[in-house]
């Protein structure tokens, strides 16, 4: 086996992981000041210039707060929870590709971590199996608050589960690739070649999203957490490192499930006009950029959105999933089939 590959391998992990990291202490900035400015408050503005330091002031805090332990709990699947919930949402973002293939010191870099056949159904499989933390964190804890949140995710997760692949295989139907490479690459040109609007997949774009921030836990559909009736949900006994971890886990998801949304819909690295007269770093510059914009839009998005809307009572969460997006996903799904058979979109 060859060292070069591996070591540019260790190196995209490393290089995407830190900037990961860097995104989530700054989005708990960006939640703070935006929830702020929406209610007519400061926010943060202590630590640092704009307390843009906070986020440092926040870990030190976690990793000086005393670890707690429940009496009773099942003390290896109570640790073990939130390092799955964090290490899902975090493999999820393997296969997306942030930029294109580069030219560095001579070696050909293909900006993606895997560059999978089946990429997409790894992502989809990945960022689903980040429940199991949350299951596994609600039964652990022997608490009734833990427990409810944690069956509330479970039965979230397979009310919305559905309609987010159900939306996505819309997108399949259409590129005829499975390959985030390839579906990003047929996006290329002009912003109307993008899935959501070449494709016919508006729709299929927002059941994607809409099912996206309940696959998330994020307002308006944080039952499991809904400390107005569970305290803080599954996570209520939890404290220092192992309840920052499912936080960062949460803003994990937040990008992934973004980024996901952009490479599927919105041409991810792409642009969205004619780059023939750039090349070389200013052309990748320019793509790379373009990704972190797009994912960004929708990362403020989802502040914005909590920020706004209130939550859901649990009735109309499952109506909602189940007699709203499941319907309207499985007839997007008819119809980009029917159209890609009579030739009417490619396939």
């Amino acid at each position: 086996m060859e060292i070069e590959p591996l070591l540019i391998n260790f190196v995209k992990i490393f290089i995407v992981t830190q900037v990961l990291m860097v995104g989530v202490a700054f989005m708990t900035w960006v939640e703070r000041r935006v929830s702020a400015i929406i209610q007519f408050r400061l926010g943060p503005n202590r630590v640092g210039p704009m307390g843009l330091l906070q986020p440092i002031a926040d870990g030190i805090k976690f990793i000086l707060k005393e670890e707690t332990l429940p009496a009773g709990s099942h003390k290896t699947l109570f640790m073990l929870a939130p390092v799955i919930a964090f290490v899902t949402a975090l493999c999820a973002f393997a296969v997306v590709p942030f930029g294109p293939v580069v030219e560095i010191f001579g070696r050909t870099v293909n900006l993606v971590i895997l560059d999978l056949d089946g990429g997409m159904l790894f992502a989809l499989a990945f960022a689903s199996l980040g429940v199991y933390g949350i299951v596994c964190a609600g039964w652990a804890s022997r608490s009734k608050y833990a427990l409810m949140g944690g069956l509330r995710a479970s039965a979230q997760m397979v009310s919305y589960e559905l309609a987010l692949g159900l939306a996505a295989v819309g997108v399949f139907l259409v590129n005829g690739t499975l390959r985030p490479t390839e579906i990003v690459a047929a996006q290329a040109g002009w912003f109307w070649n993008w899935n959501a609007f070449s494709g016919f997949q508006l729709l299929g774009f927002i059941l994607f999203l809409v099912a996206g921030y309940a696959e998330t836990n994020r307002l308006p559909f944080d039952l499991p957490e809904a400390e107005t009736e569970l305290v803080a949900g599954y996570h209520t006994e939890y404290s220092s490192m192992k309840f920052s971890m499912f936080m960062m886990a949460e803003y994990f998801a937040m990008m992934t499930m973004s980024s996901l949304a952009v490479t599927l819909y919105l041409g991810g690295f792409q642009p969205g006009f004619p780059t023939g007269d750039l090349s070389g770093w200013a052309l990748w510059g320019l793509q790379i950029g373009a990704f972190v914009a797009k994912v960004g839009f929708f990362m403020f998005l989802f502040v914005w959105v909590r920020w706004t809307l209130p939550r859901f009572r649990y009735d109309q969460l499952m109506d909602l999933g189940w007699k709203r997006l499941f319907p309207l996903a499985l007839a997007n799904l008819v119809v980009t089939a029917l159209l890609v058979a009579f030739d009417v979109i490619k396939g």
